[in-house]
C-alpha cells in the first residue's frame, strides 16, 4: 500500500520538477565525502518521475569516476556495463515492465558490482532507521546479497525526494540499512548502518 501511495505522488509531478531536483540532487550528491573518495561508483539511470540521476552521472564521469550502471537480466537480477556518456545508453523493454536506459556496451557480469566503492539505491522511502523501500522487484536485495557474499562494503546511498523519507517502511528480514540518503534539499546520514 505505502508503494502505490509513494508513486502515486511521484506521477502528479511535472518535468520541471523533476529537472529541478536532479539538479538539486546531483549538487548535494556531489558534496558526499564517500563520493569525492570513490574510484567506482555503481549507479542506474532513473525513468520516468524517479529522481532523476544523469547531471549526477556525467558530473561523476567528468571527476574520473567509473560509473556502471545495471542491465536487467531474465531473472530479475542485474548485470553491469561501464557508463560512457548519455550516447552510450540504449532503450530497453523488459516484458510488460517499464522500458530502462541500459549501457550499450560491454556486459561486465553481475560481480562487477563487488568493486564499487559507492552504490547509489533507487527506492521508494527510507525510514529513520536507514530501511529502504525498494519497488519490490528484489533486484538490489540480490545485489546487496551479492556484495554481503563478497564481504564487500560499499557506502549505500539511496537517491529520494524529500517527502519519501519517512517514520518507517515495511522490512525483510535480509534488508540492510544504506547509510545516507540524498534528496534534493540535504543529505540525511543514518548512525546504525
Amino acid at each position: 500500500m505505502l508503494r502505490r501511495e509513494l508513486l502515486a505522488v511521484r506521477n502528479r509531478l511535472t518535468a520541471d520538477d523533476v529537472r529541478e531536483a536532479a539538479s538539486a540532487l546531483a549538487g548535494r550528491a556531489l558534496e558526499l565525502p564517500e563520493l569525492a573518495r570513490a574510484r567506482t561508483v555503481a549507479a542506474y539511470v532513473s525513468v520516468g518521475s524517479e529522481p532523476g540521476t544523469l547531471a549526477l552521472l556525467d558530473a561523476l564521469r567528468a571527476r574520473g569516476v567509473r560509473v556502471l550502471l545495471p542491465t536487467l537480466l531474465p531473472d530479475n537480477d542485474l548485470d553491469w556495463g561501464a557508463y560512457a556518456g548519455e550516447g552510450s545508453l540504449a532503450r530497453v523493454q523488459h516484458g510488460g515492465k517499464m522500458a530502462l536506459f541500459e549501457p550499450s556496451g560491454e556486459r561486465l557480469g553481475p560481480d562487477a558490482v563487488t568493486g564499487a566503492d559507492v552504490v547509489l539505491l533507487p527506492g521508494l522511502a527510507v525510514d529513520a532507521r536507514g530501511m529502504r523501500l525498494g519497488r519490490g522487484g528484489g533486484s538490489y536485495d540480490r545485489v546487496l546479497a551479492r556484495l554481503e557474499r563478497a564481504g564487500a562494503h560499499p557506502a549505500l546511498v539511496v537517491l529520494l525526494y524529500d517527502s519519501e523519507v519517512v517514520e518507517r517502511v515495511p522490512e525483510e528480514p535480509h534488508d540492510l540499512p544504506v547509510q545516507a540518503v540524498v534528496t534534493p534539499s540535504g543529505v540525511r546520514r543514518f548512525e546504525g548502518a
